[in-house]
């Protein structure tokens, strides 16, 4: 017992995707754990937010018309394939036994993921790690391990196949 918490039977299991093949590993997990125990699954998605291209940094040659990029409409567009996308996860790769709630957010993924995990109370957190490691771990480290740092429940990793 952590903190006078009880740790079973899970009732909420978050499970974050970024569409990989590794993520749908771990959301086969959740998908069992979530129907083992009659839990609700939590889908989640984190969108990165997109860097601001201003004038200043865009080059203009004289006289020569200048493209602009509707970083709304881009958004906009990156939002709604996410949204469709989770939708499809929920219908082709989840039980529909299961009660399922999708969450669509914007930041930084560790940040995010641990931040809804408090928020909704999960009491399991399921995600994959990509198997990362060297330089390509160094510089940009792993989702995984800072949820695992800073969640306040239990994290269970699942390990990305290695090809």
């Amino acid at each position: 017992l952590e903190g006078g918490k009880q740790m079973l039977p899970f009732k909420k299991i978050l499970c974050p995707t970024d569409f990989s093949q590794p993520s749908y590993e771990a959301l086969k997990v959740a998908n069992e754990l979530a129907l083992h125990f009659s839990a609700e699954l939590y889908l989640v998605h984190v969108l990165a937010p997109i860097p601001v291209i201003t004038a200043a940094t865009t080059p203009m040659s004289a006289g020569a018309p200048t493209t602009s990029f509707d970083v709304v409409l881009y958004e906009k567009e990156l939002k709604g394939s996410a949204e469709k996308k989770l939708e499809e996860i929920t219908d082709q790769r989840l039980s529909k036994e299961l009660k399922v709630q999708s969450f669509l957010a914007y930041g930084k993924a560790a940040d995010e993921i641990v931040r809804i995990a408090e928020k909704e109370k999960a009491d399991l957190i399921v995600i994959s790690t990509h198997g990362e490691t060297g330089f390509r771990h160094l510089i940009f480290g792993s989702v995984a391990e800072k949820v695992a740092r800073h969640a306040q429940c239990p994290v269970l990793t699942i390990r990305a196949a290695q090809k």
